[in-house]
């Protein structure tokens, strides 16, 4: 039977919090990132798998930040960055690429530094992320989640391979005019629950609602979803899937048909595995009858604006 080690939304577990506050916070700077303006950066990235993984420095260790819009806060690797006062004890939920991790703590960033870019008094989770790192062969310093991207306008360009950024005002729109030489061509709203965006789209004629996931290697159906939309999903294989906690279960893969957004906004069959996501959906607060990841963002070059609740669509070049 094959075997594949993915990072996949699993479950959802309560986690001991302590907060730390750090002494000193030296910025996390991105080598390779690219100034276009004072408001937008471009930051080029590599694919680990299907992880949109992005390079990156603090406090003199150089390592990998995975961008994962399914997580809620910025995390750190407690491998890496173990330093934390235990007081102030708490109870919370973890989310995200890091759903099934044990045990979480927060720390208190005063800076963190994009090239230029400042993220001011921002709370990060330590967590331990060996598993990840042992299962991608990276050095993984942390996942950069909602918490950081919900105050820019984020192109993921998995043409390109880069992400850029670009700062927005309270109702979303960009401080810079200047930011995309491609045109925008479509666009969809979407639903933002807590840190999930939600889409409603349809397999077929079936209304459904997907979760948007950069960080899902996969593209993910549950299992109870209508079995009018189940009959669109035509399974190949049985795979073992290690999920985030290094827990394994399997699942039935296979490539999921028929799937749009709305008339002009339609995707081709898509690599998909069959999975129950009832307890992500407890800990989310919201019912998805699935998650769109990595295959969305190869088939849709994709904008994610968090304060107009909004999607932008640019066409990838047409080879000739």
């Amino acid at each position: 039977m094959k075997r594949l080690w993915v990072t996949i939304l699993l479950f959802t577990i309560n986690a001991f919090v302590f907060r730390a506050y750090a002494i000193a916070n030296p910025p996390i700077l991105f080598p390779k990132a690219e100034v276009l303006n004072p408001y937008t950066t471009r930051i080029p990235f590599k694919l680990v798998d299907h992880l949109i993984v992005v390079e990156a420095e603090l406090l003199d260790k150089k390592g990998n930040f995975i961008i994962d819009t399914g997580s809620e806060a910025l995390i750190l690797n407690s491998v890496h960055f173990n330093a934390y006062y235990p007081f102030q004890k708490k109870t919370t939920n973890a989310s995200g690429v890091n759903a099934v991790l044990d045990f979480s703590y927060e720390k208190f960033i005063d800076e963190f530094n994009l090239n230029g870019f400042k993220f001011e008094n921002k709370v990060s989770d330590i967590i331990n992320l060996s598993h990840i790192e042992t299962g991608k062969k990276i050095k993984l310093l942390g996942i950069i989640g909602y918490s950081i991207l919900k105050d820019y306008e984020v192109f993921i360009d998995l043409h390109l391979h880069q992400i850029t950024l670009t700062k927005v005002d309270k109702e979303g729109h960009p401080l810079s005019d200047k930011i995309y030489l491609e045109k925008i061509v479509d666009s969809l709203d979407f639903t933002l629950k807590k840190h999930t965006i939600v889409i409603q789209g349809f397999i077929n004629n079936q209304s459904v609602r997907f979760g948007l996931d950069t960080a899902a290697e996969f593209n993910q159906i549950n299992k109870s979803i209508h079995r009018k939309a189940l009959a669109f999903f035509i399974p190949k294989q049985r795979l073992k899937l290690n999920g985030a906690s290094g827990k394994t279960i399997r699942v039935l893969a296979g490539k999921l048909h028929r799937v749009k957004l709305k008339d002009n906004i339609y995707f081709g069959p898509m690599y998909t595995v069959l999975t129950n996501l009832n307890q992500m959906n407890e800990a989310f607060g919201v019912a998805l009858d699935g998650i769109l990841g990595y295959e969305f963002f190869a088939q849709k070059r994709t904008i994610i604006n968090y304060k107009k609740e909004k999607l932008y669509f640019i066409d990838y070049p047409i080879a000739y």
